[in-house]
């Protein structure tokens, strides 16, 4: 089971960053947004109704640090109510701290998991086949693209080089090409929280976490803050056909974010997530450890150059999104037999850190395992329009 502290939830510098969160509400039967300060959790939905409403404000980590809030309570007694293993209904928990942005992600930013997707896509599902064919793409290829600029002229001649081989892949199309993928991840409000299930399709035997960024942007396209993300993916069912990304990548409980929304301010930027280091540790039930990490210094797009690719006169989000940027860590370890790659097993407890933004925490179980998500975006504005918090 999952224990969860105030220590996991908050950034190496605590709340001295502009750090905004939701929680769920007991007594208001819904969500509220709050600004997590050193002295507690304040509710500040009166103010913000939608952590939306706040991604809009010219500056939003001004903005939230201007609201004064009713304070709720500590943020570790939200922090330890949240895992629903023990959780007391009649006391606040935290939820993901995203709302109305529309949940995108970006695939194949880095040249490792550009690598694993084109092994997928050759063992069409099958991990045993892995091995082999790794060895394979790394001899025509190599294993370090990261200084090859998508869309330049030595990736288009790269390009033709893997076509007269019969190498090329649609993986590496968006890996080198001059267009990012850039897939909806999941729909709006359904993505859970740190402490929280996350979901796995019942159907899959070779699936993985990938440990992500997540940018928050505005309607205007505007990067306005960060947070944590886990895109968990099925390489089985991919790795069959790319056709099969929504099974893939869209199942109930998913999507993983939080465990807070950190506002860009004097001690936070854009440049920090370009330099943050991300680490991954999956702990399971039958004593298996898997650790790694993810630099985001070595994608091979700029975060900017991503969110120009997904927002503009093609492409608009009046309620901005959450932009993940994709994972650089593609788990090979064998965790039964040799050859057989890794999977993940029933209550895996996958562990996504940063110093500058906390820790995401999730136990992994089927999708119809996790609870049901029932509250949508007609419930969200009701819950808001009975307690009269929506603005004009």
């Amino acid at each position: 089971m999952i224990t969860l502290t105030a220590k996991d939830v908050l950034p190496e510098d605590g709340a001295k960053g502009a750090l905004a969160g939701r929680i769920w509400l007991p007594h208001a039967k819904g969500p509220a947004v709050v600004a997590v300060r050193e002295d507690g959790v304040f509710d500040v939905t009166a103010q913000f109704p939608t952590v939306t409403a706040l991604c809009e404000e010219e500056n939003p980590a001004g903005a939230l640090a201007a609201v004064k809030g009713e304070r709720i309570a500590d943020l570790e007694s939200i922090a330890a109510n949240t895992p629903p293993q023990h959780r007391l209904r009649d006391k606040p928990w935290l939820l993901a701290p995203i709302d109305l942005q529309v949940l995108k992600a970006a695939g194949v930013t880095f040249a490792v998991s550009m690598l694993e997707r084109v092994i997928e896509e050759r063992a069409r599902g099958n991990p045993a086949a892995a091995d082999a064919i790794r060895n394979e793409i790394v001899r025509l290829v190599g294993d370090d693209l990261s200084r090859l600029k998508p869309g330049s002229q030595e990736a288009m001649r790269l390009k033709q080089v893997l076509i007269e081989q019969q190498a090329w892949s649609q993986y590496l199309e968006v890996g080198i090409g001059p267009d990012a993928e850039v897939f909806t991840k999941a729909p709006v409000l359904s993505s859970v929280g740190t402490g929280m299930d996350a979901g796995l399709h019942p159907k899959s035997t070779w699936n993985n976490p990938e440990p992500e960024v997540v940018l928050a942007v505005s309607s205007g396209g505007r990067i306005v803050g960060a947070t944590l993300g886990n895109d968990v993916n099925l390489r089985d069912f991919e790795g069959r056909s790319a056709l099969l990304l929504s099974k893939a990548k869209d199942n109930n409980a998913s999507c993983a974010v939080g465990p807070l929304l950190r506002l860009f301010d004097q001690s936070f930027s854009l440049d920090d997530v370009r330099n943050m280091e991300v680490g991954l540790t999956v702990r399971g039930q039958d004593g298996f450890v898997l650790e790694g990490h993810s630099s985001i210094s070595r994608i091979s797009r700029d975060p900017t150059d991503l969110v120009a690719q997904t927002i503009g006169p093609v492409h608009q989000y009046p309620d901005g999104f959450a932009l993940f940027l994709g994972t650089m860590f593609a788990p090979v370890k064998d965790r039964d037999a040799p050859g057989q790659g890794f999977t993940h097993k029933r209550d895996d407890i996958v562990t996504i850190a940063a110093p500058q933004l906390g820790k995401l925490v999730n136990r992994m179980r089927a999708s119809d395992e996790c609870e049901p998500w029932t509250f949508g975006i007609s419930a969200l504005m009701k819950n808001l329009a009975e307690r009269r918090v929506l603005q004009s």
